[in-house]
């Protein structure tokens, strides 16, 4: 038993060694523009999720969706993060694939995640991603009014809906090629 345990331990260690020395020694790439494995998304995703389970608050949005409120959402979105996540013109945008991992295009691919989520992502950014925190250069109740245009995208009243089309020339609903992606963000 005593030799098993051994053996473990130096299989960790031996692990972590050639880990550390793979990473060390410049094997890793560090290009922006580099697409992420299957296994690299699997496991970033997953632990971008736990890690928001576990720090983000369960708070409700102080926000009602209003027409309102939902359209100051969306000129939001429009001023702060269409340049990297999409424009409401429905094209990707150019930056998409000059992060590692690639940014998610949320108006092709709406998110499905419920409010405190999305509002805490946009609050305290995504570390390793390009996402900043945005709490020191949005009001709070600006992060909460893009949180709920974002969260409810696939859903928006007809007025918000006249508004984006008279705005920027397509309809928001979805394209039956944006299909919504396996992840959430």
């Amino acid at each position: 038993m005593r030799n098993f345990i051994l053996g473990v331990i130096v299989t960790i260690l031996l692990l972590g060694f050639c880990t550390m020395a793979y990473l060390l020694l410049g094997y890793m790439e560090t290009n922006a523009d580099a697409q992420p494995s299957h296994l690299e998304m699997r496991v970033a995703m997953s632990a971008l999720d736990a890690s928001m389970d576990k720090h983000a608050p369960r708070i409700s949005s102080p926000i009602p969706p209003t027409d309102d409120n939902l359209i100051a959402g969306m000129k939001v979105y429009t001023m702060n993060c269409a340049l990297c996540h999409g424009g409401l013109d429905k094209k990707p945008s150019t930056l998409q694939h000059n992060f590692y991992p690639p940014v998610p295009q949320l108006i092709l691919h709406p998110i499905d995640d419920p409010d405190w989520h999305v509002y805490y992502a946009v609050k305290t950014g995504v570390r390793y991603t390009g996402m900043p925190a945005w709490n020191n250069a949005l009001a709070d109740d600006d992060i909460w009014k893009v949180t709920e245009f974002l969260t409810h995208l696939e859903k928006l009243p007809a007025p918000v809906q006249e508004f984006w089309k008279n705005s920027f020339g397509t309809p928001p609903a979805p394209t039956p090629s944006a299909v919504p992606e396996s992840h959430h963000h």
